[in-house]
């Protein structure tokens, strides 16, 4: 299997690419033989155009000599994307749920999910709004490290867009979306994905292509995200099962039993009752750690990533028990909290209070801090209580030190939030999204006006 290194930097790796366990075809969604006879060059043609070295100079000529056949009209001016409108709300896009927040990644990497199944028909849909709407959606978070989750199945003849249209959003997808980009999950993929990729492939930087991955089954995509928190369609779920019942047959799924000191991936309740603790071990170990002077003072302190493997022995260590040393590795310890508190069986802000911390946003700012201190106070549990309050403490000390770590409640809040509440059915909707980081922000910035101190 092959391995990609990241580009955080020297020695740090990231997701192994899967593409080289793609042995399975599923079927197509829809008869791709348009694509193959009339719009893609001879198979002999295209495999030779595929591989040669291409220079960036020379890349989007060469892509506008090869598109030219197939979309003859794609300069033409009427055919060029307009401005992103800044002022529009694009709600008729929004409803659609084509694209949504998909909370964070095990790295604590804002995740974007694109759902084919929800595209609608293409009679009297409107492509290029689309396109300058998913624009303005990513805009709000290229600034920072993201992950791209895109759910293919569900593309069918019906709602499948044309070709001119994605090679006019391959173009607007400019560097500033590319850079902070860190992986591109392809879930699902077909034929159809592969003859695009052929298709692209010529323009796409080895440096970029490192980034993209194929994922067979959801199960595969656990590792990098919890699942159970993406706001997956139901026939897409089912077609996944379906298909792992195809390749794998009816076996049943082996039986796995937690050690009683494992710490990420089950409930408060779970470690109080094998600990006796109000306090998690790992939360309470690298709360420790991250109050040294020398930690609080590191510049990103929360933003930054960590390792994969590094975090992936981390968190091994912890389930069992063990000592775990951070040396000089302060991002580790904050991305162990992050991970930890983001993969809780249920929020530590919990499931209950969703609804009304979303709508805190809607009160005037005056009716804030009440409405936070009841929420807190009055119906929180008293461990979440315990716990939520360690962890607002130790991003108290954080504020303190901005000045060196350039971490203010603002950007605290735009960190913890999708690690301290999401709704029950999946993760935090773009919708939701900025209420819950305001919420987060109200319990920071009045941390002594809400909890007892």
């Amino acid at each position: 299997m092959a391995s990609y290194r990241s580009e955080e930097g020297p020695g740090e790796e990231t997701y192994p690419s899967l593409s080289g366990l793609l042995d399975h075809e599923p079927n197509l969604e829809f008869d791709d033989s348009e694509w193959q006879a009339e719009n893609v060059a001879e198979e002999g043609e295209l495999a030779v155009y595929a591989e040669t070295p291409v220079s960036e100079c020379s890349v989007e000529l060469s892509l506008e000599e090869a598109f030219g056949s197939m979309c003859p009209n794609i300069d033409d001016e009427e055919d060029r994307l307009e401005q992103v409108d800044e002022e529009d709300d694009y709600l008729d896009m929004a409803k659609h749920g084509i694209v949504e927040l998909g909370g964070v990644d095990r790295l604590s990497r804002k995740v974007i999910v694109l759902t084919a199944a929800r595209l609608p028909s293409n009679k009297g849909f409107d492509h290029n709004r689309f396109l300058r709407y998913l624009l303005f959606t990513l805009d709000k978070f290229v600034e920072e490290d993201y992950s791209l989750i895109y759910l293919h199945h569900g593309l069918n003849r019906d709602n499948k867009p044309p070709i001119s249209w994605l090679w006019k959003a391959f173009r607007a997808f400019d560097r500033k979306y590319k850079k902070n980009l860190k992986a591109l999950f392809l879930v699902h993929p077909t034929n159809f994905v592969k003859i695009v990729w052929g298709i692209f492939k010529p323009a796409i930087s080895v440096k970029f292509g490192r980034k993209i991955f194929y994922i067979n089954y959801l199960e595969e995509l656990e590792q990098y995200v919890q699942v159970s928190q993406l706001n997956i369609p139901k026939d897409v779920m089912e077609y996944d099962k379906n298909l792992k019942r195809r390749q794998q047959g009816n076996s049943q799924p082996e039986t796995i039993v937690l050690p009683k000191t494992q710490q990420f991936g089950v409930s408060l309740e779970f470690i109080k009752g094998n600990t006796g603790l109000d306090i998690p071990p790992v939360l309470e170990y690298c709360t420790e750690y991250l109050e040294k002077p020398e930690a609080l003072e590191t510049e990103g302190l929360f933003r930054r990533c960590a390792v994969v493997s590094e975090l992936k022995a981390a968190q091994e260590k912890f389930n069992l028990g063990e000592t775990v040393e951070f040396g000089h590795n302060v991002h580790l310890a904050a991305v162990c909290v992050k991970t930890f508190l983001r993969e809780l069986q249920e929020p530590l802000l919990t499931y209950d209070l969703f609804d009304d911390i979303v709508r805190i946003q809607r009160l005037p700012r005056e009716d804030r801090v009440a409405a936070a201190r009841t929420l807190v106070l009055d119906r929180l549990p008293e461990q979440n209580y315990k716990v939520l309050k360690v962890v607002l403490q130790l991003l108290a000390k954080v504020i303190e030190r901005s000045d060196l770590n350039k971490m203010t409640s603002s950007n605290l809040a735009v960190v913890f939030g999708p690690c301290l509440c999401w709704s029950h059915s999946a993760s935090a909707s773009l919708a939701s999204s900025g209420p819950i980081n305001t919420f987060v922000d109200v319990l920071l910035s009045n941390r002594s006006a809400i909890f007892i101190l």
